[in-house]
């Protein structure tokens, strides 16, 4: 067992949560069912909002919020190049034009000094990622939304209990979404959230999961036919999340801050053990802001190692260690080059990718995989 593969990330699941799911597949409901609107509900107090919308993925849920903020053809959005292509893609599936800003050499999230310097008459909104769960400057980036009128939504994929100055990440702009993936802190497989204190933008959030089809009668553009009518008012898709999914999200829940405390408790090994090895940079904390540390994220000092990034990673996954490199900057990417987007558009996010990789750390991991990464990292 010492030399078992140990994954970047991966979900904890146990008895509770299968029990939870075994009595959902026996209830009358499957999907569309009570035990979403118990997620939700749970969820939203967790996180302190008002309004919590279960979608299928996280992707879906970027989806839902730049919809529901408006977001058009020719509309403007900034965001960060260092995140997972969807944060940018989902501004592309609204028509509209990502901007990238760069990030902080320091936190690797994005710097609000980039960000007003990409702000065009055609900006629309803002879409900062609390990267590796670490949160980024939320009260800049709100003077900055609230100067220019903009709509503010954090994708927190990686910030499920992340704190900014004593509050929880996900009641605080607009919007915030959420996902559910396997290596995030809690799973349902797939699955998304986007939270928010708008009643308004929670209407449109919930209309536009499925379909665009409302049955509130109040919001009838037409006559209503009878008991059984219904309207799509526009175009939406089907993102609804079952209740199968629910349940496992709402057992995930309850034991959400334990999974916390364990990734916090490996973060501060990790800090304590690998920082006399002189050719890694290890990940810096503000102070004030209480990170969820979905990824441990270190540098490569080549010069000092006298080995790439790339001999490291080599040599990392040869020995079982799952190490990952989180991301290569989105516009990068074949299609976002097709799109005209050229390199060297920030180049601090790309001096950090170049050099980053992604440690192991999920809960479940124990004391002996552990010190195997810090003896594996040590032997180098």
């Amino acid at each position: 067992m010492t030399n078992r593969f140990i994954p970047y990330g991966k979900q904890w699941i146990d008895e509770d949560d299968i029990q939870a799911v075994v009595e959902v597949l026996k209830s009358d409901y499957l999907t569309t069912g009570p035990t979403v609107k118990e997620f939700e509900e749970k969820f939203a107090e967790y996180v302190g909002a008002k309004y919590a919308v279960a979608v299928s993925n996280g992707t879906a849920a970027l989806h839902a919020a730049s919809f529901a903020a408006g977001i058009k053809e020719g509309d403007e959005v900034i965001t960060t190049p260092l995140t997972f292509a969807a944060s940018a893609n989902c501004i592309l599936y609204q028509n509209g034009v990502p901007v990238f800003a760069d990030v902080d050499p320091d936190t690797y999230n994005i710097n609000p000094e980039e960000i007003r310097k990409k702000i065009t008459s055609k900006t629309k909104a803002i879409i900062p990622v609390h990267f590796t769960g670490q949160p980024c400057d939320i009260d800049e980036i709100h003077q900055i939304a609230r100067e220019y009128n903009l709509i503010v939504i954090e994708d927190a994929a990686h910030a499920l209990g992340a704190r900014y100055r004593g509050k929880k990440i996900g009641g605080l702009s607009d919007m915030s979404i959420f996902s559910f993936h396997p290596v995030k802190h809690i799973t349902t497989g797939e699955g998304g959230m986007i939270t928010t204190n708008s009643k308004e933008l929670y209407n449109k959030l919930i209309q536009f999961r499925s379909h665009g089809i409302t049955k509130n009668e109040d919001n009838y553009i037409n006559e209503s036919h009878g008991s059984w009518y219904h309207e799509q008012q526009f175009l939406g898709y089907n993102y609804r999340m079952t209740d199968i999914q629910a349940a496992l999200g709402v057992s995930q829940l309850n034991k959400s801050d334990n999974f916390l405390e364990r990734r916090r408790e490996i973060a501060q090994i990790y800090n304590q053990e690998l920082k006399d090895i002189e050719w890694i940079k290890l990940p810096y904390q503000e102070s004030e802001r209480e990170s969820s540390w979905h990824l441990y994220i270190v540098q490569i000092d080549e010069k000092k190692l006298d080995k790439s990034r790339r001999e490291v990673f080599d040599y990392l996954r040869k020995e079982g260690l799952g190490v990952q490199i989180h991301y290569i900057p989105v516009y990068w990417h074949p299609y976002y080059e097709k799109l005209g987007y050229n390199k060297k558009l920030c180049e601090v996010a790309e001096r950090i990718y170049i050099k980053a990789i992604s440690l192991p750390i999920y809960p479940k991991m124990d004391d002996i995989d552990i010190d195997r990464v810090i003896k594996v990292l040590s032997s180098i």
